[in-house]
This record gives structure tokens, sequence and C-alpha cells, in this order.
């Protein structure tokens, strides 16, 4: 039996296209002014402390710093720092209506047919938790933070290493095998099935061929009864 169900976003919930046309270039226009502008508020400052650890430079200076983010940018590298920066410019863009998160049509009435199932939701993505919570949260059907228990980032290890969701596994507080992930990327259901998890692969396009987890095309086509043994 299916007690909490974690989902990815990009290409899950979300058109990847969202994060790569919208979200990525408006990170890549506004990152150097942000960054430059408020580099001693705390959480700025926190950050770039844990970038200078990240590339083992403690005495980086600004440009040092914003040169290897754009790097990392280039590299789509999931960088803690990164992401948490980057989080920070999308809030001006969300709060200013310069766009709003992505969902497929399909994402909320599943989601609220789960949580009134009593089933707990979550969300586990290489994004960080703040820009998550933004997307639901100035999402185009409006804030749906509501529905979700808790957020998880790379900071419980990445998505494609089997401990990453023996971390959340243990955070949630329930066995495994109540557990299902919804991703569209084969490596990191095979991280979590790997972990004891249940998995389903949303699959918007054409199949993957190469993976044996369970495939579907939207959220309403996910059966829980499958998990129910």
């Amino acid at each position: 039996m299916i007690r909490a169900i974690v989902t990815d976003i990009e290409g899950t919930t979300s058109d990847i296209r969202f994060v790569h046309d919208v979200l990525f270039p408006y990170a890549r226009q506004h990152l150097d002014s942000f960054v430059r502008e408020n580099q001693q508020q705390s959480l700025v400052a926190a950050a770039l402390k844990s970038l200078r650890e990240e590339i083992a430079q403690p005495q980086a200076d600004i440009d040092t710093l914003i040169v290897r983010l754009f790097s990392f940018m280039d590299e789509d590298r999931k960088s803690t720092s990164l992401k948490a920066l980057q989080g920070m410019v999308w809030h001006d863009g969300y709060v200013n209506g310069d766009f709003t998160g992505h969902l497929y049509s399909d994402v909320v009435p599943a989601l609220t047919l789960w949580q009134s199932q009593g089933i707990s939701l979550y969300v586990y993505s290489s994004g960080s938790v703040a820009a998550q919570k933004l997307l639901f949260g100035y999402s185009n059907a409006g804030d749906i933070t509501a529905l979700f228990s808790g957020y998880f980032d790379t900071h419980v290890g990445a998505k494609r290493e089997m401990n990453a969701y023996q971390n959340i596994a243990r955070e949630i507080g329930l066995p495994t095998h109540e557990l299902l992930f919804l991703s569209d990327i084969r490596q990191e259901l095979d991280a979590a099935r790997e972990a004891g998890w249940h998995t389903v692969q949303l699959i918007r396009d054409d199949g993957d061929t190469l993976s044996d987890h369970h495939q579907v095309n939207r959220f309403d086509q996910i059966n829980l009864e499958l998990f129910s043994s």
C-alpha cells in the first residue's frame, strides 16, 4: 500500500522547456547583478561561502565566483550553491509576475485526489527547495504548496544514487515499500527501486524503450492499486 508519493518536477509535473526556455535564461540574465548587489545579504553570503568550499578557493573574490557560476550553468552542473542562487533570482521573477510555474493540466487533480485519500505528497528535484516552492506557489494553477508535506533537493543526495532515496525514506519516516517515486528519468527510478521504492515513469512523449519501469503518459493514468500488495 502506498502511503507517500514523491514526485520529480522537470519532465514530470512540468514541461522541461519551461525550465530551459524560461527559468535558465532568466537566471543567466540577472545572476551577475543580483550576486553583486546582494553579496552581503545573509542567504547570498551563505551560498557564496558554499561555492568557495565547492571550488576549494576559500579566498575567491566575487568576480571569480561569478565566472564559476556561469561555467556551472554552461555545464548544467548540479551545484547546490548555484541552485540556491538561481532560486533567489527566480523569486524576484515570480513575485514580479515575469512568469508563472508550468504544470501539466493532469497534475493538480491527481495530487488533490491522492491527498484526499490520506497519501502524503513530497517533491524531490535537483532544483533547490526554495525554487521548488516558488514553482508550485506561483504556478499556472495557482498556489498548490498546501498539497505537499515536504520538499527535497540535492542536500539529501544525487538523484541517480540509491542513498538519496534511503535518506528521503528516513526523513519521511516510512518503509520504502510504502513509497512511490515519479520521474521521467529512468536512471533516477533505477536508484529509487534499488533503495526498495515503487516507481512509475512519466513519459510525455515517446516511450523509453530501455526502461523496465511502469510507464504512463499522464498522472491520471497512475493506478495505485498496482502497488497494494
